[in-house]
């Protein structure tokens, strides 16, 4: 399985918007730490940049220099110039999706990635909405359609298979170093 990691329109403008931006922002910047770590492509796509802004400047960085950015203005990433055939350059069957917003955005590049025979993880806790219960009624959808919907950490454990892989201690370190705001929360009870 040839997976990609696909940022979608992690922007500025839109993760104000969402109520968890923060957490969300930080588990796109684990998997794309994690994605790059792996060896993985990692691609992302930035809506109607000369209008919302570039992609988070800390995601990038996370995702190294090797990340391919694609301006878009249909919905679908799939949709942007150039993106399906580097994906299919690359050989990729199966993607990784994270991004804004779940109900628009990444279900359409979902539904357009499933047309095109290829395999779809949303990671959905680096996946968000203005409207969580919208959210929820598009990954139900993708979920009938064959995405599969797992966490940033359970992915990256699972693409490396076994604690005896070359890249263990440096994703365990990613994942513990992130700080969740649930676990804050926890402590301060």
């Amino acid at each position: 399985m040839p997976a990609a990691l696909l940022l979608i329109d992690v922007q500025t403008p839109f993760l104000g918007a969402i109520p968890d931006g923060a957490a969300v922002l930080g588990r796109c910047r684990l998997a794309a730490a994690g994605a790059r770590r792996l060896g993985l492509p990692i691609l992302a796509t930035e809506q109607a940049p000369a209008k919302l802004g570039p992609t988070d400047p800390g995601l990038k960085e996370a995702a190294g220099e090797g990340c391919a950015v694609f301006a878009k203005t249909a919905f679908s990433a799939l949709g942007a110039t150039g993106l399906l055939e580097a994906l299919r350059d690359r050989g990729v069957d199966h993607l990784l999706l994270a991004g804004v917003e779940g109900p628009i955005c990444v279900h359409q590049t979902a539904v357009q990635a499933l047309a095109e025979d290829m395999g779809v993880t949303l990671l959905g806790d680096a996946i968000g909405a203005r409207r969580p219960g919208d959210q929820a009624m598009a990954f139900e959808a993708l979920r009938r359609a064959g995405a599969h919907v797992l966490p940033v950490e359970t992915v990256l454990y699972s693409l490396m298979g076994d604690s005896e892989h070359p890249r263990f201690r440096e994703i365990a370190s990613l994942v513990k170093g992130l700080k969740d705001e649930r676990d804050e929360r926890i402590k301060g009870v």
